[in-house]
């Protein structure tokens, strides 16, 4: 089993940043892929970014520029960096984790709120 535990959301105004910290435990060693997702409401859940155990990054277009994710080997922990905030980015963040082999992120945090407004 894997647990992850998502930090670092709140309320930030359009421009601001803010960084969302994923900290890994259990298992880790069967984890090959951490993956920050997002969802907004009426929204279905999308990827956002994406790192795998060789350090590999996917950020994906619609974030591109403007975020970034890494990882903190000795802290098992996982970090969504996120600048220049739009009103759209509003969402609950989710980090996720896919085993090494899998097809598919099979253990997910409990999600950390984002509120981008003034």
């Amino acid at each position: 089993q894997v647990q992850l535990v998502e930090s670092g959301g709140g309320l930030v105004q359009p421009g601001g940043s803010l960084r969302l910290s994923c900290v890994v435990s259990g298992n880790t060693d069967s984890i090959n892929v951490i993956g920050w997702h997002r969802q907004a409401p009426g929204n279905q859940r999308e990827l956002v970014a994406a790192i795998n155990r060789g350090g590999n990054t996917n950020v994906y277009d619609s974030v591109k520029g403007r975020f970034t994710i890494a990882r903190d080997n000795a802290k098992n922990t996982v970090y969504l960096s996120m600048n220049f905030l739009k009103p759209e980015d509003t969402a609950v963040y989710f980090c996720a984790a896919k085993p090494s082999g899998g097809f598919q992120y099979e253990y997910w945090g409990q999600g950390t709120q984002v509120t981008v407004s003034l």
